[in-house]
């Protein structure tokens, strides 16, 4: 675990814009998401959309954040869709607890749960929303070693590895239903910006290059063959 102090927040908003480039890469997490999700979905860390958009073919879709960017940044981008709604509090606090009103079968948590000091707090809380037999479903940043400037730019508290998520799912009183990793040639372009470019963010053209020509072939493959260590991990959790 590595703690590190959060980044201001006109710089996640250039990283989450930037990220917007990347639409084969959401398109792969959606067709990994998908198949884990039921009807009404609670979106915890929706920052300005750039995920929300593969979920309104749901019946129904809660889009939480904290930060008042986020919630003008979806409220705009999504203007009409009558199964969205949005609510403004903090994962780890109370106010996350009382969605459980939305009664949803599934929590989708992208990239969010290493910003959040307190994960256990905020994973718990997924779980509370959720309906009995419903899937929190995680994608995080993996391997302690690839921790860099970018990481600490954005405000990331650590990286996971595998032990440590199922460690971080028994003390929040989930199980694991799935747990690999995810972005095996991500791992090598992570490393290099992190150990060698020592880079504070992803260039555009790097996003772009990523997602024309790696994400079609290596979102392919990764379905036939689980990579052995990748950039992240996706993780699946089932509320008993």
């Amino acid at each position: 675990m590595i703690a590190e102090q959060a980044a201001d927040s006109s710089y996640i908003i250039e990283d989450q814009e930037r990220m917007a480039l990347a639409l084969r890469y959401f398109a792969w997490l959606e067709r990994l998401v998908a198949r884990e999700i039921g009807p009404r979905v609670i979106e915890a860390g929706c920052g300005i959309g750039n995920f929300t958009g593969t979920l309104l073919d749901r019946e129904a879709v809660l889009a939480v954040d904290l930060a008042d960017y986020a919630m003008d940044a979806v409220r705009k981008r999504y203007t009409g869709r009558p199964n969205l709604e949005l609510a403004q509090c903090d994962i780890s606090g109370a106010e996350f607890r009382a969605l459980s009103r939305f009664r949803a079968d599934a929590c989708v948590c992208l990239n969010v749960l290493e910003h959040i000091e307190d994960d256990l707090a905020a994973l718990r809380g997924m779980g509370f929303v959720v309906r009995s037999g419903g899937t929190v479903v995680l994608v995080v940043p993996a391997f302690s070693a690839l921790y860099g400037p970018i990481d600490r730019r954005v405000g990331h508290y650590r990286r996971y590895t595998r032990p440590a998520i199922r460690e971080l799912a028994a003390s929040a009183g989930l199980r694991i239903r799935k747990l690999h990793y995810l972005n095996f040639a991500g791992f090598f372009g992570w490393w290099a910006n992190s150990h060698v470019l020592r880079r504070e963010a992803q260039s555009e053209a790097q996003i772009r290059t990523f997602d024309r020509w790696i994400v079609p072939l290596q979102s392919r493959v990764e379905r036939l063959i689980p990579p052995p260590f990748g950039q992240s991990l996706f993780v699946v959790l089932e509320k008993p």
